[in-house]
């Protein structure tokens, strides 16, 4: 356990110490982020503050695995996992911040690239034998999938969380902080199932998460870019996928979901009859367009997402 603890240390004193050399970095590139015209008006500050910002905590988490965990097969196939959908979120990134315009990856293009990978970890853990295909219930019992269905079971549960999580990385602190809160019960039920080497790698992102935040709070010196949010969704789904906990983290991850719904029904209502039900979506800026503060729909949504890991963890504690 004292190794586990020392990972946590390890990447989140790693990316204190690196931080600030990066973002003086990328202000020298002029990596910053190109703000939307049409979101918040508010928000046109951020202008030119540096993204691509994941890279920061996916140094810290990758060298502390790899120092305290890297005899885990489990600790390294997540990493590569979460390594993996960071390296299409950089590439989305890269070709904003040269064409200095907030339009990267074409989405059809990012989504084949999501779904892709997302099937190679599916055929993967089908076939891994100690993941297999069996997937539990919330409120008890399972279910064994077979394999033609199961892969892209686990395919659209990792598209599905690494686009909410981006969806929900529009506000400083937002993304990084819901993901630690999410995070903060798959570590309780790794360490009673004694799945340690999976352990070390969520306590290694939970630290360098921290970290970040430190230069990611309001006002953001930096921001995680899709380099970040892709690979954290990816995390999450990961997670689950190893675990055959996917079904739990519709409930765990219920911020995520509320956020993914509001982009959605936004979409539709606007479609069939022109009018809009939230004054922006996703609905993080909905309530900032109330009036509300940057700060204040932060820590209301930590709220959220601590109500809903606390459910999930009460309904994951009792597989084990």
């Amino acid at each position: 356990m004292t190794n586990i603890i020392l990972a946590g240390i390890v990447s989140l004193i790693t990316v204190l110490v690196i931080g600030p050399k990066l973002i003086g970095n990328l202000h020298k590139l002029k990596y910053g982020q190109t703000v939307r015209t049409d979101g918040p008006k508010t928000h046109l500050k951020k202008s030119g503050v540096p993204t691509m910002g994941g890279v920061l905590f996916l140094t810290g988490t990758a060298l502390s695995t790899l120092l305290f965990a890297r005899s885990s097969d489990e600790a390294l196939i997540i990493l590569a996992i979460v390594l993996g959908y960071g390296l299409i979120g950089f590439i989305d990134d890269f070709i904003i911040v040269k064409r200095k315009q907030n339009l990267g990856l074409k989405a059809r293009h990012k989504l084949f690239f999501q779904i892709a990978l997302g099937l190679l970890i599916g055929v993967w853990a089908a076939n891994a034998p100690h993941i297999g295909t069996l997937v539990y219930l919330p409120f008890g019992g399972a279910l064994e999938l077979p394999i033609w269905l199961f892969v892209p079971f686990a395919a659209l549960v990792l598209v599905a969380t690494t686009n909410a999580v981006n969806l929900t990385d529009g506000l400083d602190g937002l993304a990084a902080g819901t993901v630690v809160i999410t995070l903060l019960p798959f570590a309780l039920v790794l360490y009673v199932s004694g799945r340690l080497g999976l352990l070390t790698f969520t306590v290694s992102l939970i630290g360098s998460l921290l970290g970040f935040l430190y230069f990611n709070r309001h006002p953001a010196r930096i921001f995680m870019g899709d380099t970040g949010s892709i690979a954290l969704g990816a995390a999450l789904g990961g997670i689950s996928i190893l675990t055959g906990t996917e079904m739990f983290l519709v409930i765990v991850g219920g911020l995520f979901v509320i956020e993914v719904l509001s982009d959605i029904i936004q979409v539709v209502v606007f479609k069939r009859t022109g009018r809009r039900v939230f004054r922006m979506a996703p609905i993080h800026h909905h309530f900032e367009l109330l009036g509300w503060s940057e700060t204040k729909v932060v820590w209301s949504f930590y709220l959220v997402a601590l109500v809903f890991a606390l459910i999930g963890t009460v309904l994951l504690i009792r597989l084990w």
